[in-house]
């Protein structure tokens, strides 16, 4: 053990190593207990009141928590003191805690700044970065839905991304190489999943769910009316904005959030999850009945009133390269992303 690990350890206490320790031999069947209604005994046990970021380095991604200190960077944090603790998003949610939640405890209480990273120093990459399935819900406003003059939907229209479309806080959406001219902002929550779900409840639906973030269903409005199919106006490159936090199911009431979206500090969109037409646990239940959902698998829930093509025509001013675009929404922290 060299001398800065031993020094470290020493001042930590002996309570936080026997902790990390014990998390790299419990065996994952135990790890169930605190994984939520529905969870199987295989299930995982989820981590508790935390917000977690993706940490860019290169082409390379790593886990951060976000504390008081700044985010903890986890794979360095892992690295240093030998945890078996998760080092990606995906590998947190796929299998579970795994003794982060002491790792961040002893790395707290140590207090060392090596470990930690202001936001502002930050580079983000999407809070989800390899999921299965990007499902979207479309006109799941009932003030959006009116505003579009449609009817309000009587089952979930759900359309897809793909992951070539993830995008980060702090990232940009190069419009100038789409061959498109109608470009639009769609503010929105997303749910992340947790567990795998199949026929669940929408009694049972939100305890399958890992947490929620931010996202914009970025769109070119011009290639979505080619037909009747969504998918070309919604899937280029960058057009799936993610975080910049994604923060655990626990602490969040889906049902019940502010969401706000800005252009150039100007709020265009400024509502509430609870005007939904379907509510998270209705998604989560309906989509559930079509396809197996997959731990990380990404539903973005649909965008309030005030987006430009609600516009009347004469009125509608589409989006261009230098556009500075945010989407806050309650709970989870303001996603900002520009155009170029």
């Amino acid at each position: 053990m060299d001398k800065q690990r031993r020094n470290f350890l020493k001042k930590t206490g002996a309570a936080g190593v026997v902790a990390l320790a014990a998390g790299a031999s419990a065996p994952e069947s135990s790890l169930a207990q605190g994984a939520g209604p529905g969870a199987s005994p295989g299930s995982p046990a989820a981590p508790k009141r935390m917000t977690f970021v993706t940490l860019r380095s290169g082409d390379a991604y790593g886990l951060g928590v976000k504390t008081d200190l700044g985010i903890l960077d986890v794979t360095k944090t892992a690295k240093f003191l030998r945890s078996p603790a998760p080092t990606t998003i995906e590998d947190l949610i796929r299998r579970g805690d795994r003794g982060l939640t002491e790792l961040v405890k002893v790395a707290l209480a140590r207090r060392t700044p090596g470990f930690f990273i202001s936001e502002d120093r930050a580079e983000f990459g999407p809070c989800v970065t390899n999921p299965e399935k990007i499902l979207c819900v479309g006109l799941n406003y009932a003030r959006h839905a009116r505003e579009t003059n449609n009817p309000i939907p009587k089952l979930p229209i759900l359309f897809n991304k793909f992951n070539n479309a993830l995008n980060s806080h702090g990232g940009t959406v190069r419009v100038s190489s789409i061959p498109a001219e109608r470009f639009d902002y769609e503010s929105e929550l997303v749910i992340v999943m947790g567990k795998n779900a199949r026929n669940v409840s929408e009694a049972e639906a939100l305890s399958y769910v890992f947490g929620y973030c931010n996202g914009n269903d970025f769109t070119a409005r011009d290639l979505q009316s080619r037909s009747s199919q969504w998918m070309i106006g919604k899937t280029c490159d960058g057009f799936g904005l993610l975080g910049p936090y994604l923060v655990t199911a626990d602490q969040v009431d889906p049902n019940n959030l502010k969401i706000e979206g800005s252009v150039n500090g100007e709020v265009r969109q400024s509502s509430n999850t609870s005007d939904m037409v379907f509510n998270c646990a209705q998604i989560v239940s309906y989509a559930s009945t079509l396809m197996t959902l997959l731990p990380g698998d990404v539903i973005y829930t649909g965008t309030p009133e005030g987006v430009i093509s609600g516009y009347p025509k004469e009125k509608q001013v589409w989006l261009k390269a230098g556009d500075r675009l945010t989407t806050t929404i309650e709970k989870l922290g303001t996603l900002r992303f520009a155009l170029t």
